[in-house]
């Protein structure tokens, strides 16, 4: 009997569930259903015609990479999280202008969302640091 095996995410370390990292945790429940995919063919395969040993080394290989380039994927999001912070940090109490101009002031706080950095001027309004943004 062959079962192709194709993971669909690598493991993960262990992690407290949050909306950020609901990935990492469904990455490990497959990591560990493909543990247990991988024994129950080892141990249900045919006497009389084994599995070729280097499908299993293939499959470990091929899992192995997946797994080394999520967890490169999770290293680079936490840095480019804390250059995000690195950033915001230094337009606080810096004058920004919105690219057409029509706001501009002082900040007083910074947002940090998913995929911008939003700043809060003194008079309540709000402008997302992208291009075209003046910092002075």
């Amino acid at each position: 009997m062959t079962l192709a095996i194709t993971p669909q995410l690598p493991p993960a370390d262990a992690v407290i569930p949050t909306a950020e990292n609901k990935g990492a945790t469904k990455a490990n429940v497959d990591y560990q259903s493909f543990l247990k995919l991988l024994v129950a063919e080892m141990k249900h395969q045919d006497p009389t015609n084994p599995m070729d040993s280097t499908q299993y080394v293939s499959q470990l290989a091929n899992f192995s990479q997946v797994e080394q380039a999520i967890q490169t994927n999770t290293k680079l999001t936490q840095i480019m999280q804390a250059s995000s912070l690195a950033q915001a940090d230094t337009i606080i109490g810096r004058t920004v202008t919105s690219p057409d101009g029509g706001v501009s002031g002082v900040v007083t706080e910074v947002k940090l969302g998913a995929t911008n950095i939003t700043a809060v001027l003194k008079d309540g309004s709000e402008v997302v640091i992208g291009p075209g943004v003046t910092v002075k």
